[in-house]
């Protein structure tokens, strides 16, 4: 889920007879309960919302006995709320939502469980056109563009999603290795991403940090330019995460499973460059990310666009695989060190992050399923 995309997964009883695929719903369950993953609202989506699309568009969730509704939910703190107040059983989600309610960081706090990565990396830095890319580069020279040549009566404004997301990690890590101090020198700011291209053209923010496609949404239109993909960053960075209630973890374990499980073989389906076009096109279509092919192209292509003529060759994504997916603690402990790094989390807190990742609920989709 994101700012535009996401998905959220509610258990509801299940309609007896259905069989069959349409307006966002996949039919044909074995046993009782309907498992909701999003009911479309007129909102845009991210890139990586695509392991929740493939595993409804190609009868995933069908086969694994789930009948599945995806929804657009406003905001990570509809997403938040919503499996606090148990209207949500599960979503795709920045893991820092996963933080806030199990440690009550945003004062809503209840039992919530990570079993499993959806992907890596993912996101860029988008800068204004304003911003000169010959005096900036990959970000060396912001520090003596900021000193010399800013002529504004105000912080340069950078936005990230939420305050809890790997966006704003990665942000302080490209200002902080490039010597720019956040608090003295750049004021962030929290922003929905489908509204991020809007307030760059305005001049309303200088920049940000988010995910597909909306950097490459603001670069094609010529408004802005990215100095670097978060996979320059922090290689292999966690990104999206599974993030299930614990109240529906201990009413439904086999379901829990096979939501895992499900999501395991699409996130490969994902990774195979000849399902791209596939892919490209399940997105495209108004109920997921909902803009042109062109626009998604460019990162699920290996085209991604850095500085003004780079052409990143490298997988922008990564979706499958145990290395990818498997919710370890290693990964927990990036986004800890990074929260602590941005002042928004302490060290003592960081144990039950950790916690909160399930690789024994990994483990255990994986052998119950049958993935390998």
């Amino acid at each position: 889920l994101l700012d535009h995309r996401r998905h959220s997964v509610r258990a509801l009883p299940a309609r007896q007879g259905a069989g069959h695929a349409r307006a966002g719903v996949l039919h044909g369950v074995r046993g009782g309960h309907l498992l909701e993953c999003a009911r479309p609202r007129r909102v845009h989506a991210v890139c990586d919302c695509a392991p929740v699309a493939v595993a409804q568009e190609t009868g995933i969730f069908h086969r694994q006995g789930l009948r599945v509704k995806i929804s657009k939910e406003l905001g990570w703190a509809s997403v938040r709320d919503k499996i606090f107040y148990g209207e949500l059983d599960a979503a795709q989600s920045i893991a820092g939502i996963a933080m806030a309610l199990g440690l009550g960081i945003e004062k809503l706090q209840c039992e919530v469980v990570v079993p499993l990565i959806l992907s890596l990396q993912g996101n860029a830095i988008t800068l204004s056109k304003e911003l000169d890319p010959n005096k900036i580069g990959d970000g060396a020279g912001l520090r003596d563009f900021l000193k010399y040549s800013w002529k504004r009566q105000r912080p340069l404004t950078l936005a990230v999603p939420h305050r809890l997301s790997s966006h704003r990690i990665l942000l302080n890590e490209w200002l902080g290795r490039n010597g720019v101090v956040a608090d003295e020198n750049v004021e962030i700011v929290f922003l929905p991403p489908r509204i991020m291209s809007g307030h760059l053209e305005a001049g309303l923010i200088d920049g940000y940090c988010v995910g597909e496609p909306w950097n490459s949404k603001s670069i094609l239109s010529g408004i802005g330019w990215s100095p670097a993909a978060s996979g320059d960053l922090s290689h292999g960075h966690p990104e999206k995460a599974l993030v299930v209630s614990g109240r529906f973890l201990h009413e439904h374990p086999g379901k829990t499973l096979r939501l895992v499980a499900s999501l395991i073989e699409a996130c490969a389906l994902c990774e195979k460059p000849e399902f791209s076009e596939d892919l490209i096109s399940i997105l495209s279509r108004k109920e997921y990310v909902g803009v042109e092919a062109e626009v998604l192209r460019k990162s699920f292509s290996g085209s991604f666009q850095v500085g003004p003529k780079q052409v990143k060759k490298t997988p922008f994504y990564l979706f499958g695989g145990d290395a990818v997916n498997r919710p370890t603690s290693d990964k927990a402990s990036w986004h800890i060190s990074g929260l602590c790094n941005a002042g928004v989390l302490n060290k003592a807190e960081g144990q039950e992050v950790i916690s909160i990742h399930r690789e024994d609920l990994y483990e255990e989709a994986l052998q119950e399923c049958g993935n390998p």
